[in-house]
């Protein structure tokens, strides 16, 4: 009878496998951790730049390029078109108020001076004449009332007479009669008269008035045109320097067409351009600063020109306490426009390292200072020189800020 043999769990053969197995297992998870384990890059100390991160003040603020322009400028127009007859300066020259530029003629426009000219000595003259026809006619109204005013007088006296000589008896009704009704009609003929004459009166001075009126109206007529006349002479309107100045002799100019401007040397402004970015961070009253020849100076933003154009908008900005020495028209003054208060804030310098980073991260030193490696950080605001720190880094510690292109994904730098 055969005895049944217990089979055995764990042979050689499975033994192997199994350790096989496990061997294969232990290489790959070395392997997966060999590529995923942090990997190093031998650089040189003094081909990177490290800086420090600093508690200190901090102010946000960009930097601009303005333009010296003078602090105000009056532009030269056309008021009445013309050709160019005469040019008494060139352009560039010192001006003072009042003196030529230079002279336009304009044939219609001296024609119709003229022509007003004759038009108010016409009506002068006319004027003239009604006063002395008035005048005259008043006249005769008066020696009409003084001839009436004598017959009522002596209609009433001989009405008096006749009244008496009735009573006595020494005359009849009949003749008292007559005597009345020739005074009661010189009476009425004297009232008629005066009224005549202050009628006449009240019509003369209303006449004469509305001939005055209507002659000092051709008179301002006749100044206006004498100005338009005298404004074909351009003259400078301030004390300052001419500048852009567009006409030469025999060229027409239309009305209203630029002819050049006038540059107020008393002062200078400067004229910045801004990314439209900022435009509802810029505003009238804030400030910015720049350096000229060794010395810092303050400009104030007067006023902001919310038109945008190219992507860009401008601001005026002037001088907050002197001008510097030597500053001229047309000059390029770097600027740094504040944007915040000044605050206390951790900074790091800026670097090239943003650009790869976009501020998440940096290569912070260790301890030694012999190596360093990836830290997340987060950046805040920044200015022309900082970036403020909000976390991630502490002061003290030591950062490398020069540009990371040739690190690809190195995640540890030793320092040589």
């Amino acid at each position: 009878m055969d005895i049944p043999l217990k089979k055995k769990r764990f042979n050689t053969q499975r033994i192997l496998l199994i350790a096989g197995s496990v061997l294969l297992l232990a290489l790959i998870v070395f392997v997966i951790i060999s590529s995923t384990g942090a990997s190093k890059l031998n650089v040189d100390r003094e081909r990177i730049t490290i800086s420090e991160a600093t508690q200190g003040v901090f102010q946000e603020n960009i930097p601009v390029n303005g333009l010296v322009l003078p602090i105000t400028t009056i532009y030269l127009d056309a008021i009445e078109g013309g050709r160019v007859e005469e040019k008494f300066v060139e352009d560039g020259a010192m001006m003072k108020q009042g003196e030529p530029i230079l002279r336009l003629s304009n044939t219609d426009l001296e024609l119709s001076l003229v022509n007003q000219e004759t038009a108010v000595y016409n009506l002068l003259t006319q004027m003239q004449i009604q006063q002395n026809s008035a005048r005259q006619n008043t006249i005769n109204r008066l020696n009409q009332l003084t001839d009436v005013k004598n017959n009522f007088i002596e209609a009433e006296r001989v009405y008096k007479l006749n009244q008496r000589l009735y009573d006595k008896d020494a005359i009849g009704r009949q003749d008292l009669i007559e005597s009345e009704n020739n005074y009661n009609h010189q009476k009425q003929r004297m009232d008629l008269a005066q009224q005549v004459v202050k009628q006449d009166s009240l019509s003369t001075e209303q006449e004469l008035s509305q001939a005055q009126s209507s002659y000092q109206r051709t008179r301002k007529a006749l100044e206006l045109m004498r100005k338009k006349v005298e404004d074909l002479v351009v003259k400078a309107p301030v004390d300052g320097q001419l500048t852009s100045l567009d006409a030469e002799i025999g060229q027409s100019k239309t009305k209203g067409e630029r002819l050049g401007q006038i540059d107020v040397l008393s002062g200078f402004k400067v004229r910045v351009e801004v990314d439209e970015h900022y435009i509802s961070r810029i505003y009238a009253g804030q400030s910015g600063t720049f350096s000229f020849d060794g010395n810092e100076y303050t400009l104030v933003i007067k006023k902001v020109y919310t038109q945008v154009s190219n992507g860009r908008f401008q601001v005026d900005m002037h001088f907050q306490d002197e001008i510097p020495d030597g500053i001229r028209r047309g000059q390029t003054l770097q600027i740094r426009v504040a944007l915040s208060q000044e605050k206390q804030a951790l900074m790091i310098p800026k670097g090239g390292f943003f650009q790869k980073t976009g501020g998440n991260w940096i290569f912070k030193l260790n301890e030694n200072g012999n190596s360093a490696y990836k830290q997340p950080i987060q950046l805040g605001n920044q200015n022309t020189e900082y970036y403020e720190v909000l976390d991630g880094l502490q002061p003290g510690d030591k950062v490398i800020t020069s540009g990371y292109d040739n690190y690809g994904d190195i995640q540890e730098l030793i320092l040589n």
